[in-house]
């Protein structure tokens, strides 16, 4: 086992520092997809962090390396000031699995289809041992399905997945994560495929926990106006670098990277009937198996210089806990 290293930090829940993860595809000629290029990260207590960005920019595989569910090629990951170990034992995994949970995209595959919901918050309630009698596994259960907005609770016991709809589904993704008490809940696009209508009750849902729970929150999304909404602070990612990063206001007001600049533009506004402005970005998504030298976004900038080419620039500090990798600023 590795030996865990302290990183003195009281203020940060989780810091990730100069994350990687590259994954190998082919057999005879092998590629090297670079889905995260060194990414450093704070997620603090009762604070919620939206990672934005395009499809394809990495943001799901920060949460699947931060959950276990993969192994990062280079970086490190601490949790509460102690390092989280590329190699756990079972019980190491399965309390750090307690305190950092995840809710799913989808939540109709989430879920089994051949159990009642009760059986899907059941499951970490005997697998972290929360629940010590039959009484009080049923009791815990009611409770959080009732904290989530399922009321009353008996009438969504022996219901099937099929049977709900899909905010109600979400509501048991998201009961079932807040079953073990975590103390960061990383959220992959949770209301992406929800109907507009009730996008804002889980969101609203979401920060209620996190003040009733005290939790952090990693917020996934492609959604700059839900980033907002939601976020303490927002991290900008694009090809597998993070691009930007500061206080939600202030890199919504006053963007600075040009990318963070379009996602903007394209974001739905209220006051034009949530019709968001059409953008036609030109260029071309860079291939992640053959990232340039410089800027990743540089083929599809409108400020490109030759400078952008040559090498990636650095996080250039614009403002108070504002950062953003761009030569404009340089």
């Amino acid at each position: 086992m590795e030996a865990l290293k302290v990183e003195n930090d009281t203020n940060a829940l989780m810091k990730i520092k100069n994350l990687s993860k590259i994954f190998t595809i082919g057999t005879l000629k092998k590629k090297y997809v670079h889905a995260i290029n060194n990414l450093s990260l704070d997620i603090g207590y009762k604070e919620v962090v939206a990672l934005v960005g395009e499809s394809g920019s990495g943001k799901t595989t920060v949460a699947r390396v931060i959950s276990k569910l993969y192994t990062p090629t280079s970086g490190a990951v601490y949790l509460e000031g102690n390092e989280v170990s590329k190699k756990m034992h079972r019980f190491e995994i399965l309390d750090y699995r307690r305190k950092v949970q995840m809710i799913f995209q989808d939540p109709f595959s989430s879920l089994n289809p051949l159990y009642p919901i009760s059986y899907a918050i059941e499951r970490p309630l005997k697998v972290h041992k929360i629940a010590k009698t039959k009484e009080e596994l049923k009791e815990n259960v009611k409770n959080v399905l009732e904290e989530c907005g399922l009321k009353p609770a008996k009438d969504f016991l022996n219901r099937y997945p099929y049977e709900l709809s899909g905010g109600q589904r979400q509501r048991v993704g998201i009961a079932r994560a807040l079953a073990t008490h975590p103390k960061l809940v990383l959220a992959d696009e949770p209301t992406s495929m929800l109907d507009v209508s009730i996008r804002l009750d889980i969101m609203n849902l979401m920060l209620d926990l996190k003040e009733k729970e005290g939790i952090s929150y990693l917020f996934i999304t492609h959604d700059l106006a839900g980033a907002h909404y939601m976020a303490d602070k927002i991290a900008i990612m694009y090809a597998g670098h993070l691009m930007e990063i500061g206080g939600s206001d202030d890199v919504i007001n006053d963007p600075k990277h040009p990318y963070t600049q379009l996602l903007k533009k394209a974001a739905p506004k209220p006051e034009s009937g949530l019709e968001p402005e059409k953008i036609d970005i030109g260029g071309e998504v860079p291939d992640l198996t053959n990232l340039p030298p410089g800027c990743p976004f540089e083929p599809r900038c409108p400020f490109a210089k030759p400078a952008c080419r040559e090498r990636l620039p650095d996080m250039i500090k614009v403002g108070e806990d504002h950062f953003v990798r761009c030569v404009l600023y340089s």
